[in-house]
């Protein structure tokens, strides 16, 4: 199947796209950095999701993945209205066998930045708003919530024994997921998955047992 994964070049989004081609699915990237896998069935387009503009012409897509996001001040713009934008062009057509958006334990618990707690509540949201319009074309959609990731952008609490610590305390399992934990959920809410939809899968080690928002000041 042809997927398209926006936020390839790290992280969770890396790990989801090197998941599919493992599986032998061909594999389209956006992400605003360069490409960081090298693969014959990969091809990476160098775009930021805002720019709706220059975003490239990719047709046929069977799986849509919106997993580009931030934590600063462009969090409504970057985490809700371009994945959005990002759906409605090349999710919601008659080719598509299901769209997965990648939200947060934040969006649930609202444990977080005021922005990014309120950019990935609007993802859940919409996530039903998308699994009813695509349900015509026997397709899915959901959205995949998890808590902490052992990813770059979380370095700065994760190399920090004191807020580590803290954060553990949070945490029932004492541990984060890896990116390819996350990757294994995608690939089976999006291939092996064919009758769930409209959901917000929630997948945070029991951290919305607790409430307490711990990071770095």
């Amino acid at each position: 199947m042809k997927v398209l994964i926006t936020g390839t070049t790290q992280g969770i989004g890396r790990a989801i796209a090197e998941k599919f081609l493992q599986n032998g699915h061909t594999v389209v990237g956006i992400d605003r950095q360069e490409a960081s896998i090298v693969h014959a069935a990969y091809t990476h387009c160098v775009c930021d999701v805002r720019d709706y503009e220059n975003l490239p012409n990719i047709d046929g897509v069977n799986i849509l993945i919106n997993n580009a996001g931030t934590q600063n001040e462009d969090d409504i713009d970057i985490n809700l209205k371009a994945l959005i934008h990002i759906t409605e062009r090349y999710g919601v057509q008659e080719n598509i066998k299901s769209i997965l958006n990648i939200g947060s334990a934040s969006g649930h618990t609202g444990a977080e930045f005021p922005e990014y707690c309120a950019s990935k509540g609007g993802v859940l949201a919409y996530t039903k708003n998308v699994a009813m319009r695509v349900a015509k074309y026997g397709a899915t959609c959901n959205s995949l919530d998890p808590g902490g990731v052992l990813t770059p952008l979380n370095d700065c609490v994760v190399n920090d024994s004191v807020l580590w610590a803290q954060i553990m305390e949070e945490t029932p399992l004492k541990r984060w997921a890896t990116p390819e934990e996350i990757a294994e959920w995608a690939y089976f809410l999006t291939v092996t998955n064919g009758f769930c939809t409209g959901q917000n899968i929630l997948v945070d080690g029991g951290e919305a047992i607790n409430y307490n928002f711990v990071w770095k000041d």
